[in-house]
């Protein structure tokens, strides 16, 4: 059993919450299977099975997919998995829609593919539905992501669409993964005022190198009464701790298939790994862990995504739920990482509410739940 403390108050992998304004309940920790299914770099299917019985055995719920993870792979290999431990209803199936599935190969080899098998509109989202539901072996997925903002399909259709898809049963809830907050909060207020289905989540690259979704997507986040569930709370490896500064030329990548390059190989971010190996020593912990403490603790953060493709990764992940950090140790963590204030961030500060409230400081509603 792991059991992390944050304001005093105990918590184990089975202390369930709701996934924002819904009754969807999730555990603070969600299992990413991106490594899940055919690759070079993934798992094979037998420890893949491991890992998803283990989380599972350590009270895990939310087990998230995409349907281009290895081509369809990832999503086939869970449905094979929930089918054989007959857990399907006990856990909270996520999966996603929105980059392109060409339709044929012949197609991609002359290098077009079929517009409408991507982005999100109608068309698409029935399509990959459809497909992601053959694949997983279910009628029905509990959390349905668009995966990207396409820059395209108006928010009233896809609200309209995914909407329709929660009345009818295929899917019980959406979310957005990956798109500005004004989006966001547009779907969210279509939704209120047309008394449909809204979306309950947004999915972001969040962590301690990674904060600038801080100045307006956890706002609106709080404000339309959706979580935040982080993606690559130790930013492709980074935070582990097992890059050194002095190995890296600015030609290596990364580990795995990820969008980072060597852009996390800047000053700024080696200093803050510098503080978190400090506080990882103090409490006798790894780097990583210690990250994805940081990241459970944050305000607005309701289930963190992680990803393994070794039983012995997902162990140490999941220990990252023991670790209670001190007041200090946030503190010093929040100060080295602390983002650039942009124009909009700017705004909501202190000097600003004294200047406008008469040099009283008023708090907002968000600010005080």
């Amino acid at each position: 059993m792991y059991f992390v403390v944050i304001n005093m108050k105990v918590f184990s992998m089975t202390h369930y919450r709701s996934l924002g304004r819904s009754g969807l309940i999730v555990s603070p920790l969600a299992l990413g299977t991106m490594t899940f299914g055919p690759g070079g770099w993934n798992a094979d299917d037998a420890t893949a099975r491991t890992i998803f019985d283990a989380y599972l055995t350590a009270g895990g719920n939310v087990i998230d997919t995409a349907d281009i993870y290895a081509g369809g792979g990832s999503e086939m290999l869970l449905g094979q998995f929930l089918r054989e431990t007959g857990m399907r209803h006990e856990v909270v199936l996520s999966t996603k829609f929105g980059f392109n599935a060409s339709a044929s190969p012949l197609a991609a080899a002359q290098g077009r593919g079929n517009p409408n098998a991507g982005g999100a509109g109608a068309k698409n989202i029935h399509r990959a539905l459809e497909a992601s539901l053959r694949r997983l072996q279910t009628d029905y997925i509990d959390l349905y992501w668009m995966h990207i903002w396409d820059g395209v399909t108006p928010i009233e259709e896809i609200v309209q669409t995914l909407g329709d898809l929660v009345r009818v049963g295929k899917i019980r809830h959406y979310a957005f993964s990956d798109m500005p907050a004004w989006v966001a909060m547009k779907a969210a207020t279509i939704a209120a005022e047309r008394r449909i289905p809204g979306p309950i989540a947004m999915q972001l690259e969040y962590s301690l190198v990674a904060r600038d979704v801080e100045a307006e997507h956890f706002p609106v986040a709080a404000e339309a009464g959706m979580a935040i569930m982080p993606w690559s709370p130790l930013a492709g490896g980074f935070l582990t701790g097992k890059y050194k500064r002095e190995d890296t030329t600015g030609t290596g990548r990364l580990s795995g298939p990820n969008p980072f390059g060597t852009s996390k190989f800047s000053d700024r971010n080696w200093q803050i790994l510098a503080t978190l190996s400090e506080v990882a020593a103090e409490v006798e912990r790894s780097p990583g862990q210690v990250a994805l403490a940081w990241v459970l603790a944050r305000s607005g953060v309701t289930s963190t995504l992680v990803g393994a493709k070794s039983l012995a990764q997902l162990s140490s992940n999941l220990a990252a739920v023991e670790i209670s950090l001190s007041p200090d140790q946030m503190a010093r963590l929040n100060a080295v990482s602390a983002p650039h204030m942009g124009f909009s961030a700017s705004l909501a500060q202190s000097g600003i509410r004294r200047m406008v409230y008469g040099n009283h400081q008023v708090s907002a509603w968000a600010e005080r739940r």
